[in-house]
């Protein structure tokens, strides 16, 4: 597990957006992309283009069928496309994207770049029995580029116990900033689900950031932009949402990054390391 330490332009590009208006900017980011106008499908097909954005395996994948920008950027895909990893101990990617991060949690810390650990208590916003619980299991943590799916997806089964929303900072989560910014995840705004499964409890870490106008999840509906600007808690006690492994979870409107922590430890695959394409269901290691 290892990244390259921040440069001096990784610092630049973080610290240049730092004084930036994030929250003002994103709830404009959020009504232009729920816009349904003629400019709309000239701005799918340049975005498309510019980051090379793969429609094969959408439901849908005429680009002119897209009423809004937010419709395109959430597409679904067809059912075939992401084989879902099926052992009882494996562990399925949550998400498209990059591993930012893999491996052990240690006495409540969380790597997140070379020489930059952050508090797994201020992550989950305070929560001390997660925390314990949590504290010496394993995480992965995936950022979800422009160009990737964006709905999110359970690694493993297991029933819904927990909601926790926690205000904060939407600074960019792409890799420069990573590498620059401490404490970045534990910084920025946040969704987190709790989960109690076969193996132990799980959580999953929604991350906002920059341009990210909308954190939904299926159970709860849009969770953000937030009503309230203190931390808020929804606890579930009977069995109304119990997901699956593979099943959709939430979405992401715009890109950034989801964390998975577990209870326990995880023996991760060996040729996985941070840096590496993932896709949604991809067998990523077994728990211990």
């Amino acid at each position: 597990m290892s990244t390259e330490p921040a440069g001096f332009l990784d610092y630049v590009k973080t610290y240049s957006l730092y004084v930036l208006p994030h929250h003002a900017l994103t709830r404009v980011v959020y009504w232009l992309t729920r816009q349904d106008s003629k400019l709309t499908p000239w701005v799918i097909e340049k975005f498309a283009a510019a980051f090379n954005v793969d429609m094969n395996d959408a439901v849908d994948s005429d680009l002119k069928s897209y009423r809004t920008f937010n419709e395109f950027f959430t597409r679904a895909l067809k059912p075939e496309a992401r084989p879902i990893a099926h052992a009882p101990d494996e562990i399925a990617s949550p998400a498209d994207g990059r591993i930012s991060a893999i491996g052990d949690i240690t006495e409540a810390r969380i790597f997140q770049a070379k020489g930059r650990d952050y508090s797994l208590l201020t992550l989950l916003g305070g929560d001390g029995l997660a925390t314990e619980r949590l504290g010496n299991g394993g995480f992965t943590t995936i950022y979800l580029s422009p160009r990737d799916y964006h709905r999110l997806h359970m690694p493993v089964s297991g029933q819904l116990i927990k909601q926790t929303h926690v205000p904060g900072r939407l600074f960019s989560v792409g890799p420069h900033t990573v590498r620059a910014l401490p404490n970045l995840f534990a910084r920025n705004e946040r969704v987190i689900a709790q989960f109690e499964t076969e193996h132990g409890l799980m959580a999953l870490v929604l991350v906002g950031a920059m341009n990210v106008a909308a954190i939904e999840t299926v159970w709860d509906g849009l969770v953000t932009p937030p009503q309230n600007s203190s931390i808020t808690t929804k606890t579930y006690h009977d069995q109304s949402v119990h997901l699956e492994r593979g099943e959709e979870m939430g979405r992401f409107n715009m890109g950034s990054t989801i964390i998975v922590l577990l209870e326990n430890p995880a023996a991760w695959r060996v040729d996985m390391q941070a840096g590496d394409a993932v896709r949604m269901g991809q067998f990523l290691g077994q728990i211990r």
